[in-house]
């Protein structure tokens, strides 16, 4: 069930059977010339909203603005300040609080949000801490790419150019949820560069063309989908785990 087109008589009665909920949460961001903008929000929400109907758990709206100051140099990029973010975040995770949701699941799709989700919950748990009571509910992060079984999936797909930007893996994700939006484009070179960065437009003179490692050319939807099924399955796994404990 997805929270968003959910009425609030349906989520008050989930909260009788279930105190848990699933936040994905990513960026938007450049992903190289054929990789789409939203690919590290799409990521996380589409396999998130998969394993909730599967396995009948509640899932949010995505969180789909990120720290990803680095990437203003490309058109369409989008970032929040880390205090920003952190600031929301708490936001987000009182308003559930204040329902009666304890176990708040944090499904990341962009490797530069995890420093800054670890520094929300740690302010959220302060508020406890400071005041002297036992904070009512538990947060987790897990990225997607972590889950047991993903990256073996993946490597097996993409032995050769998979990368650590505009990767060939989340690129066929984003394909499978929206084939209609796939994009042919040369790139050369074929596998990009790999390196350092700094600010928005040291990146843009380093990676010129968006990429970090990269050959998503490689990327499609059927390779997407046999992702997105291992990666159900595993989210599936973590999240009752985290539930139940």
């Amino acid at each position: 069930m997805l929270l968003h087109t959910a009425a609030w008589p349906e989520i008050e009665a989930y909260l009788k059977t279930s105190t848990g909920i699933i936040i994905p949460i990513g960026s938007t961001e450049q992903h190289g010339p054929n990789g789409l903008i939203g690919t590290d929000a799409i990521c996380p929400e589409v396999i998130a909203r998969e394993a909730g109907e599967d396995a009948g758990i509640l899932v949010g709206p995505t969180f789909n603005v990120g720290v990803a100051q680095h990437h203003l140099g490309f058109p369409g990029s989008m970032t929040l300040r880390p205090t920003t973010m952190i600031a929301a975040l708490n936001d987000w995770i009182d308003s559930l609080a204040r329902h009666g949701f304890e176990k708040i699941y944090f499904l990341n799709g962009h490797g530069g949000n995890i420093a800054t989700i670890g520094a929300a919950f740690a302010e959220s748990y302060s508020n406890w801490s400071f005041d002297g009571e036992a904070c009512p509910y538990e947060l987790m992060q897990r990225n997607w790419w972590d889950l047991p079984g993903v990256m073996d999936v993946c490597r097996s797909l993409f032995p050769v150019g998979e990368g650590s930007h505009a990767t060939a893996s989340e690129v066929s994700v984003t394909y499978y949820a929206y084939p209609e939006h796939v994009k042919n484009v040369k790139m050369s070179p074929k596998i990009a560069p790999n390196g350092r960065f700094t600010d928005a437009d040291d990146y843009r003179k380093t990676f010129p063309d968006g990429r970090i490692g990269s050959d998503p050319a490689q990327a499609t939807p059927e390779k997407g989908a046999t992702i997105v099924q291992a990666a159900r399955k595993a989210v599936i796994q973590d999240v009752t785990a985290f539930f139940s404990r």
